[in-house]
């Protein structure tokens, strides 16, 4: 019997071992490091994303309208669309129906509705699915771009909206640094520029803020917002492919990533470009460059 209880135990301890090593699979500067579940691409995958799991968009002129709600962004699902974030910290968090591998170059693209001379840029984030349960749960990387720890360039930025006295009104906010401004209507949008879904009267958005020095606004008729050099949505006319290799930690240490299986695009710039209304982010289309033909 005692024989049989001590086969019995070492069984357990060599099951448990052996979960140990499939979950915990190598170690690095003394970390155990988890490695994340690689989902194949198949005869069924789709080139663009296939799940939307959120939709936050900031105050702006399109919010409220049929391009800046849920259908719109869901009209992003295997296929171009178009939805429109917002002002500054607006994001959409998507998922692909496969794991998208980090391959030698360029890996995703994200097009928007950007025109020569006339950027809105965003930043991109990607995520693993570490724990492999389907969901955007885990640890969010941003891709850093060219202005990454550039002058105007800051992590951890935050602004905090207020839902205006009157629905139509200018839409006030407060950042992480104390500065305060607002998102400002204008004639040719008219509904409330503040979330309908947004129960409460104040919420928080926080996010990665981008430098504005290409922005030029001297000449009221012909604003210009010069794209960045790369790393952003919504910054080149023909779409903005980018690399999971510039992946970054909330520190901006590099990481290694294997694949990334979710995505998030948002706003960074909070600035109010006169006559044209708040800049905004617009996504159209977000797709694995592996499966373009």
């Amino acid at each position: 019997m005692k024989t049989s209880i001590n086969q019995k135990n070492n069984w357990i301890y060599g099951l448990l071992t052996l979960q140990v090593l499939f979950l915990f699979s190598c170690k690095k500067d003394d970390k155990i490091v988890l490695e994340a579940p690689i989902r194949p691409i198949t005869t069924e995958s789709k080139a663009y994303v296939s799940t939307l799991f959120e939709f936050m968009p900031a105050p702006g002129q399109f919010i409220n309208t049929s391009i800046a709600d849920s259908t719109a962004a869901k009209g992003l699902l295997g296929k171009k669309g178009f939805v429109s974030l917002g002002s500054f910290g607006g994001y959409i968090t998507l998922g692909f129906d496969h794991t998208v591998i980090n391959g030698d170059g360029e890996d995703i693209v994200v097009y928007g509705n950007a025109i020569a001379n006339f950027a809105e840029p965003g930043v991109i984030w990607v995520m693993e699915d570490l724990n492999g349960n389907g969901k955007p749960d885990d640890i969010w990387y941003e891709l850093s771009g060219s202005e990454t720890d550039s002058v105007g360039y800051l992590r951890n930025y935050s602004i905090t909206y207020k839902r205006p006295a009157a629905a139509t009104d200018d839409v006030t906010w407060i950042d992480s640094k104390g500065k305060s401004g607002s998102v400002k209507t204008n004639t040719f949008h008219k509904q409330a520029y503040y979330p309908l879904a947004v129960i409460a009267d104040t919420y928080t958005l926080k996010g990665t803020l981008l430098p504005t020095r290409n922005i030029d606004d001297s000449n009221p008729s012909n604003i210009k917002s010069v794209a960045f050099a790369f790393g952003y949505a919504d910054n080149t006319p023909n779409g903005d492919k980018v690399d999971i290799s510039n992946a970054v930690d909330e520190n901006g240490k590099k990481v290694s990533l294997k694949g990334v299986d979710f995505i998030k695009i948002q706003n960074g710039i909070p600035y109010n470009m006169g006559w044209l209304g708040e800049l905004s982010t617009e996504v159209s289309g977000i797709a694995d460059l592996s499966l373009i033909k």
